[in-house]
């Protein structure tokens, strides 16, 4: 005896538009480190930014805005690879292993270092002290606690590059 048995299959896809972050990231070194180095450059180009005298002449600005630039410039782009960090789990598997991030902690830690240190000389040279000496040696030091932790992500994505 024998019987018939029909399967019918039905294919059903579904896309869905869900947003997705990466939380792990922020709990991986790298991810901390641009964490720390987000809110201290954002502290220090708040003070720079705030005690800039716009009323002087373009030649005494000179350390405040090279450091306001560097600050800035270091700023935008950790807050770039960050966010694209966050948003894929492809791009925070890959990222750390190209040249790229490398190259990129390098050059912000020894830029934020000349920046900072450069702003630090100007002001403690200075033959006479305004009211907000303080607050800009203040933002000094933070540009040079960041260069510290640029120097930090340098080394890891040195030794992630050379993992592969």
């Amino acid at each position: 005896m024998s019987t018939q048995v029909t399967v019918h299959r039905m294919v059903t896809t579904t896309t869905t538009s869900a947003f997705l972050i990466n939380v792990g990231y922020l709990k991986t070194f790298p991810g901390i480190l641009k964490i720390f180095q987000i809110i201290l450059g954002c502290v220090a180009i708040g003070i720079i930014g705030h005690y800039i005298p716009w009323t002087r002449t373009a030649d005494f600005m000179v350390p405040e805005l090279f450091f306001l630039l560097i600050a800035t410039a270091c700023l935008i782009t950790t807050t770039l690879l960050l966010m694209s960090c966050l948003c894929s789990i492809a791009t925070a598997s890959i990222i750390p292993k190209t040249l790229f991030e490398t190259l990129y902690h390098i050059v912000s830690s020894l830029l934020y270092f000349t920046s900072a240190l450069y702003l630090l000389i100007y002001l403690t040279e200075r033959k006479y002290h305004d009211k907000d000496h303080v607050a800009k040696t203040a933002a000094s030091a933070l540009g040079l606690v960041n260069t510290a932790l640029y120097i930090l992500s340098s080394i890891y994505s040195v030794r992630t590059f050379r993992r592969g």
